[in-house]
């Protein structure tokens, strides 16, 4: 498993600061958690059988970037 990063999604009302990391929980070896330092935001998300990040679970409500937000991130530290 990779190391856990720092990452930062872009909320509402200001920027979601959290610690991201790799997890087998779901049975995907792709699949990734965020979970914020103020524990206010969980998201999980992993590859689908073709290559596309989706959003697996999470806390809501949910802003639908933070998908593509979160798997650039994954993707620049993997």
């Amino acid at each position: 498993m990779k190391q856990p990063f720092s990452a930062t999604l872009t909320g509402s009302d200001s920027p979601i600061t959290g610690i991201v990391k790799q997890t087998s929980s779901f049975g995907s070896k792709d699949t990734w958690q965020f979970n914020s330092i103020d524990d206010s935001l969980h998201l999980v998300i992993a590859k689908d059988e073709n290559g596309r990040w989706q959003r697996i679970t999470g806390t809501e409500p949910y802003l639908s970037g933070w998908t593509d937000e979160l798997a650039q991130q994954i993707n620049k530290h993997s």
